[in-house]
């Protein structure tokens, strides 16, 4: 089973800085684990430790948001396309959830 996944500029540097790799899953919680064994330490600046996808994170499964179709439990498909976004929000809220999807590292923000 095949999955594209796009990944967005601020976790690339997980991904070696591929902006799109493949994994495979029956569901997104299993597809994200499969892609950590593969970019180690994508899936801990995703989900939280409690098992839940981060609220600053917003993730679609061909276009549909993954917080209507069951979230970490959203059933996937061969061939399905998955998109990892980051929330857009201003103030100093943005810059959090950007530094913690950066994992901590200082994060470059154009003016």
């Amino acid at each position: 089973m095949a999955i594209e996944v796009r990944i967005p500029t601020i976790l690339r540097s997980y991904t070696g800085g591929a902006k799109v790799v493949e994994g495979a899953g029956e569901t997104l919680g299993d597809l994200l684990t499969d892609l950590d064994s593969r970019h180690a330490g994508l899936k801990a600046r995703l989900v939280t430790d409690a098992g839940a996808l981060h609220r600053f994170v917003n993730v679609y499964v061909n276009d549909e948001d993954v917080r209507f179709l069951g979230a970490l439990d959203a059933k996937l498909n061969d061939g399905d396309s998955v998109t990892i976004l980051p929330a857009v929000a201003g103030g100093a809220f943005g810059f959090a959830a950007a530094a913690a999807l950066a994992g901590g590292r200082r994060v470059a923000v154009a003016r």
